[in-house]
């Protein structure tokens, strides 16, 4: 056995069942190697593609896959959607060929510092000393990415197809995350007991979905807390059935005001609000001076087993929490707008699907209105990367088979990963990928006025304006294999929608605004 092989039959033996590759020539025996049938492996087109589908698989499977990259340049140009990925605390093996070892010494034009580009978004990071290690380190990555990590591993070509001797296939168990202490949790429930106001729990990562929101929802109804989440967050079970999340505003003004009556706030496996940005004359925490943050369950910590003995100290173990209804929303007609873009997704998600969200402008009342939709699950940009939403939804596709994958995207954001619609078709995933084509960087719009510039001047303007020439999105999708329509009304876009679901495999719809 080489050591290429001994590193796929390590992946395999710790889980790790799927591969976004994008391989070069130092990859080509562990290419051969993918031919392993227990191992699913897929071509991306763009090595921001396979992170971001990466990422996605994790966060819906809570199980992390692997990538394939090539040398420096191939890692440099997934590092976008990895700085995501670390962000929303997505497990990754990143396996990354390099140069046989004996040549590096000749400077050949793809030799770089591999270790030094990968430092800053890997966790845990080795090159392999040869092919008699690989298998041991390859059960340590994957180890660190079941504990949420980042992990790359440098692969030099000599050690892929060097002799691997005896092999080491046994990853570690799965990490088992710490509990919060108990005297945390004396500390908050008397806090609560005592306040004098309202109280706000803000809760991330694995407390937004599971029992989390349950539990939440109980010390809720038996306290008058409210209950909400970051603007961002990696992965959120809403819908009908389920407790409500409210959401913390993303505009500076917006969420100071939001958060103004709260002199407490508890954190569950996050920290305190802050400012995506900083701007002129406005703080970066946005909770009110006087408040005090308190930390239930810090970020890597089991927040539900805090939130569980939360609610026994509060007695609200029995406390039924507040579910959300069922809204059922007309199909909307008339013209195109946040409004009514929303009411077509409330009325057309179909159960269980999942809903990805990088549409930064025209999807920012979808949260609100569809809240009372069908039960779902959501996917933000915990980055703000951008290019993070069609991989995201490609990998997320892969780790749920059978579930429809909504993608928002704007129109210049859909631009940075357009190759993810190629890889969903050679797939035949069930993505529908929805882009608003409103022509510009709408966002930026907003964020030069606030920055205090008011209206743009027209050299300004022409940097946030996207024609000279007018994309066709569905025409480069039908390019990728992709079948695509544009719509212009709202009751267009609904039929759209349910269309989309009804077919197998993906599609795209541009939504003119």
């Amino acid at each position: 056995m080489n050591g290429a092989e001994a590193l796929v039959s390590t992946l395999i033996a710790g889980g790790v069942d799927t591969c976004f590759a994008n391989p070069g020539t130092s990859e080509m025996h562990f290419l051969s190697a993918l031919d392993n049938p227990a191992m699913k492996s897929v071509l991306c087109l763009f090595e921001g593609v396979a992170t971001g589908a990466a990422d996605g698989y994790f966060r819906m499977k809570e199980s992390p896959a692997a990538t394939l990259l090539h040398l420096g340049p191939g890692l440099a140009n997934g590092l976008a959607n990895l700085h995501n990925a670390r962000r929303a605390r997505s497990g990754i093996v990143n396996v990354v060929g390099d140069h046989v070892t004996t040549h590096l010494q000749y400077d050949a034009p793809l030799t770089s510092d591999l270790e030094g580009i990968a430092r800053p978004l890997s966790h845990w990071l080795r090159t392999t000393d040869g092919a008699h290690t690989l298998a041991h380190d390859a059960a340590q990555a994957v180890a660190a990415a079941r504990d949420c990590q980042i992990a790359t591993l440098v692969l030099p070509g000599d050690a892929s197809w060097g002799d691997a001797g005896e092999v080491c296939a046994s990853p570690a168990a799965n990490p088992v995350r710490a509990a919060a202490p108990a005297d945390r949790i004396d500390h908050v429930a008397r806090m609560i007991r005592k306040a004098d106001g309202p109280v706000l729990l803000i809760l991330a990562d694995r407390t937004c979905r599971g029992r989390g929101p349950e539990l939440a929802g109980k010390v809720a109804a038996s306290t008058g807390c409210r209950i909400a989440t970051q603007f961002f967050t990696n992965r959120i079970e809403r819908g009908a059935g389920r407790v409500t999340l409210e959401r913390i505003p993303y505009f500076v003004e917006a969420a100071v005001e939001w958060l103004k009556p709260f002199r407490h706030i508890v954190t569950v496996e996050t920290g305190e609000p802050i400012a995506f940005f900083a701007y002129p004359g406005w703080p970066s925490l946005l909770k009110h001076p006087e408040a005090q943050v308190h930390s239930l369950a810090l970020p890597g910590e089991d927040g539900t087993a805090a939130l569980e003995m939360l609610a026994d100290a509060l007695g609200a173990s029995s406390t039924k929490p507040v579910w959300q209804e069922r809204i059922e929303t007309p199909a909307p007609s008339g013209p195109l707008d946040p409004v009514s873009i929303a009411h077509a997704l409330a009325a057309a998600m179909p159960e269980n699907c999942i809903l990805v969200d990088e549409s930064l402008t025209t999807g920012r009342s979808s949260m609100a209105l569809t809240a009372g939709a069908m039960p779902h699950d959501t996917l933000q940009n915990m980055g703000g990367s951008i290019g993070f939403g069609t991989p995201v939804a490609t990998g997320a596709a892969m780790a749920s088979p059978g579930r429809r994958v909504f993608c928002l995207e704007g129109d210049g954001s859909m631009m940075y990963t357009l190759q993810s619609l190629w890889t969903q078709a050679r797939e035949s995933l069930d993505v529908t990928t929805i882009v608003f084509a409103n022509r510009k960087y709408k966002i930026l719009e907003a964020e030069y006025a606030n920055m205090g510039f008011g209206t743009p001047g027209p050299r300004a303007a022409e940097m946030m304006e996207i024609d000279r020439p007018t994309l066709g999105f569905v025409a480069l999708a039908k390019g990728m294999g992709v079948p695509g329509t544009r719509v212009d009304t709202a009751e267009d876009f609904y039929a759209a929608l349910v269309r989309s679901c009804g077919e197998p495999g993906p599609s795209l719809i541009e939504v003119t605004l």
